[in-house]
């Protein structure tokens, strides 16, 4: 529906200007807004204790912050990896048009890490895209592989701005495949029960739906799980090699993984059955390294017509150069290659990948520090009454809080959302933002909080709210109890015979 303008009544704004389906209506941006929120004291962003000790806390938010200070302290070690030193500026030449679709010599830097991060076990080229962000990888994608209306299984719950980043602008359709807790949301061979019977469902009604392909996040966000395991995946990748359709993993949490180990699609592409062409891997060092404002994902294809798409397209999506060249030069160590001059996000990103006693020093720390953190998280949650999903992976835990719905509906999901929001002041995104099919499930981020002060008043807000509903409760059972008991010694009535 296109809506007249409210500057000029004769001017229109585009079909996409004014599409309500970019998904941040849902509770996931709602929570982000109540967080942001200034007009009252009580919602404003809780900072320091002593700044706004009742403001919103920020639980909503999937940023690694546990290792900023080893990051700090390798840019203090390397001032040469910057393009503004103690002396004044270091090479303004930096700053020019640089290759952004990816250096070559970033590319195969950037390769060497991944197969680090996946234990040496596969071999990535250097046919990569270099692109600013997450959510302009995934849109890539679709745009290279999906036309308008065509459609992507996804697996449930998946991550609360999937549908903005997947459909809004490309117009494709998300087909959920739902799983439930009774298996700990574990990934099924549903895939293929899902899609048979989207194709049937839509040839029923005549419909022109296509189904292209399937899109996963291993570790799952929101789950904060590895349920991928190799022999799911080789099923997987058959029944994708079967109906050719792509498959598209989102593998941006690789290295976040403090438990156990993580199988990636990359270790099934060595398989004979496996069509390489069909499937397409994402990969960032926003998470891994906690640097998500360079703004560097990697879209990783053997398709040379998806490369080729992938790479016009990253125009509207570039990296900034002024870090690159440090992560070079951070590869390059990693590799013990020389160093080459080039271009800054890409020189500041690859010097500290190519030092290669830094980089894995960081992602082992890094690991530990997340694992500490997670079981301090579900360990205090546990003392209260609350369970949650065991996880391994990621920046997240994945919250029940089922048993304190007043009604086991999405609607009873929500407005206990909102009292937390509200009333608790913590941003922790609903399981229905993510479509999950079972009430009560909430996303709690646990990494981007100072651990002596936002954690433990986070966990002490938690703790009351527990306690404040357990005496609710117990205060109803008593009324109820008193109102059976005074009902039952209430007198016959004279026409009652006894």
């Amino acid at each position: 529906m296109v809506l007249p303008s409210k500057n000029n009544s004769e001017q229109v704004l585009s079909k996409m200007a004014v599409n309500f389906n970019s998904g941040e209506d849902s509770s996931y941006f709602l929570g982000w807004k109540a967080y942001n929120k200034d007009d009252n004291p009580h919602f404003h962003p809780y900072a320091e204790i002593e700044q706004n000790y009742n403001g919103v806390i920020q639980m909503g938010l999937a940023e690694n912050q546990l290792s900023s200070d080893l990051i700090e302290e390798w840019i203090k070690r390397n001032p040469d990896a910057a393009i503004c030193v103690e002396d004044g500026i270091k090479s303004i030449f930096r700053a020019l048009f640089q290759d952004y679709h990816g250096l070559i010599e970033f590319r195969q830097l950037v390769a060497r890490f991944m197969e680090k991060v996946r234990g040496g076990r596969v071999r990535f080229d250097s046919n990569l895209v270099l692109t600013a962000g997450a959510t302009g990888a995934n849109e890539t994608i679709i745009f290279c592989t999906d036309n308008p209306g065509d459609a992507f299984l996804v697996p449930t719950p998946y991550y609360a701005a999937g549908d903005r980043d997947l459909k809004w602008r490309t117009r494709a359709e998300i087909l959920p495949i739902c799983h439930c807790s009774s298996n700990n949301f574990k990934i099924t061979s549903k895939a293929k029960e899902a899609y048979e019977k989207a194709q049937s469902k839509y040839k029923a009604k005549k419909l022109d739906l296509n189904v292209k392909g399937l899109i996963m996040t291993n570790p799952s966000n929101p789950l904060g799980t590895t349920t991928l395991d190799r022999d799911t995946l080789k099923k997987i990748s058959t029944f994708i090699d079967q109906k050719n359709i792509h498959l598209v993993c989102d593998e941006i949490y690789a290295a976040t993984v403090f438990k156990a180990k993580t199988v990636s699609i990359a270790d099934i592409l060595l398989d004979d059955h496996v069509n390489q062409d069909l499937v397409h891997i994402l990969y960032s060092l926003s998470k891994d390294l906690g640097l998500p404002g360079f703004r560097v994902v990697i879209v990783y294809s053997k398709d040379e017509m998806v490369v080729s798409a992938a790479t016009k397209m990253s125009s509207f999506g570039l990296s900034s150069g002024l870090y690159i060249h440090t992560v070079i030069r951070l590869l390059q160590r990693l590799g013990e290659c020389l160093v080459l001059p080039l271009s800054q996000t890409q020189n500041l990103l690859a010097t500290m990948l190519s030092d290669k006693k830094f980089t894995w020093n960081y992602i082992k720390i890094n690991r530990e520090r997340l694992k500490r953190r997670y079981e301090m998280i579900i360990n205090g949650l546990k003392k209260v009454g609350i369970e949650c999903l065991k996880g391994n992976g990621g920046l997240f835990c994945w919250m029940n809080l089922s048993p304190f719905l007043e009604k086991p509906t999405k609607e009873g999901e929500l407005d206990l959302w909102s009292s937390i929001v509200n009333e608790v002041k913590l941003n922790i995104s609903p399981g229905s933002s993510c479509h999950c099919s079972n009430p009560g499930w909430f996303r709690v981020c646990f990494a981007n909080m100072d651990e002596s002060m936002a954690v433990q008043l986070a966990m002490q807000r938690l703790q009351n709210f527990v306690g404040e509903y357990v005496a609710d409760n117990m205060e109803k059972k008593q009324q109820w109890k008193k109102s059976r008991l005074s009902l039952s010694f209430r007198r016959p009535s004279p026409l009652v015979r006894t």
